[in-house]
């Protein structure tokens, strides 16, 4: 390996990058240099900078398009971190991968299919002219919590699936800083999209099946969030098996909830918190009556910056030939990801006929 870390630089100075980012870099500080944090305006690069200097010294602040194209020029800059509003990521993240850069761009992948395809094209466009194929990885962490790794290999001991049920009651009320995000509120299917992704990615990966079909109504209750706010969705996997996902966006008493019902038992993923850390509850009930539960702290976007950081040094020692990255951070899953929620929230607005979730 290189005896020098990765040199990258974070596009971004919002809430996610200085109370995420920067603290989750920190922690693997031995295994990363960040060079630049950029944002289109110098108030707030200068204000991410002040708060991530303390781990990483030399990081400088970059603004405005200027700034954006000494990033994209400087040769020492291997990956870049894009964190930035979801109208605008990936046709930043498609101009960085042009330049060579791989990049972890932060979800949702895209506002919607039609994007996220056209957006694929482009990226096998490029990766067909630049060497050492850049990597386009899409940070949403959930495939990464220890909680979702454990209990994907706890399914085979529940035998057959039988029924799903995903509950969200999220707690996005003004108490919650992104609460006034202006971008969200624009966005296409507003917090159900954007929130919505990190819940559909935990019930692929669980189930290990495509979703088939959906059949949704969807409807706009509190005043204060953009519509729509609740869905409730029934869903058919490939496999056969059908489940029911329910999202109310914000409620008084939070809960999220996988429960997966087998032949031979019963698997649960709760968020929850244990000894004053947030996580996960993974309970496995099996036909004995048994019942074993555990524990995982959150630590999703940790792992999934250690992967990307390991992926963007093991490909720049294998210029020559196609590194094999992360299949979990790929763009696609985040795509597919979206496929579910925009057929939910399509058939919301159809009064609930069913609509086949389209292939990516």
């Amino acid at each position: 390996m290189n005896e020098q870390p990765p040199t990258i630089a974070i596009l971004g100075a919002g809430i996610f990058v200085r109370t995420q980012y920067i603290p989750r870099l920190s922690e693997i500080a031995h295994l990363v240099l960040v060079k630049y944090i950029w944002s289109r305006s110098q108030e707030s690069a200068e204000e991410a900078v002040g708060v991530a200097r303390k781990h990483f010294p030399q990081v400088e602040a970059k603004w405005g398009e200027s700034g954006l194209d000494e990033i994209i020029l400087d040769a020492s800059i291997l990956g870049v971190a894009v964190v930035l509003a979801g109208q605008t990521q990936v046709d930043i993240s498609l101009k960085l991968l042009k330049a060579g850069k791989h990049v972890l761009q932060e979800k949702p992948a895209a506002a919607s299919v039609r994007e996220a395809e056209t957006a694929l094209s482009c990226y096998n466009s490029i990766c067909a002219k630049v060497p050492g194929q850049p990597i386009w990885a899409v940070a949403e962490n959930y495939r990464f919590e220890p909680a979702f790794v454990e209990s994907k290999k706890l399914m085979a001991e529940i035998g057959d699936m039988m029924n799903i049920q995903v509950i969200v009651e999220g707690s996005m009320n003004s108490s919650n800083p992104y609460f006034s995000s202006t971008w969200r509120r624009n966005f296409t299917g507003g917090f159900v999209l954007d929130m919505g992704v990190h819940f559909i990615a935990g019930l692929r990966m669980l189930v290990g099946s495509e979703v088939d079909s959906v059949s949704a109504t969807t409807s706009h209750v509190d005043a204060s969030l953009p519509p729509p706010d609740i869905i409730s969705s029934l869903f058919q996997l490939e496999n056969g098996c059908s489940g029911v996902f329910v999202m109310v966006v914000s409620s008084k008493s939070p809960k999220i909830v996988w429960r997966i019902v087998g032949l031979n038992g019963t698997l649960q993923v709760e968020r929850g918190n244990k000894e004053g850390k947030h996580g996960y509850l993974v309970s496995l009930s099996t036909a004995d009556g048994q019942t074993k539960n555990s524990f995982y702290p959150f630590c999703g976007v940790t792992e999934e910056l250690k992967a990307f950081i390991h992926d963007i040094s093991h490909a720049a020692l294998q210029k020559d030939s196609t590194y094999e990255a992360e299949p979990r951070s790929s763009f696609i899953e985040g795509a597919r990801d979206i496929a579910v929620l925009e057929a939910m929230l399509e058939s919301g607005m159809k009064q609930g006929i069913q609509v086949k979730v389209q292939r990516v």
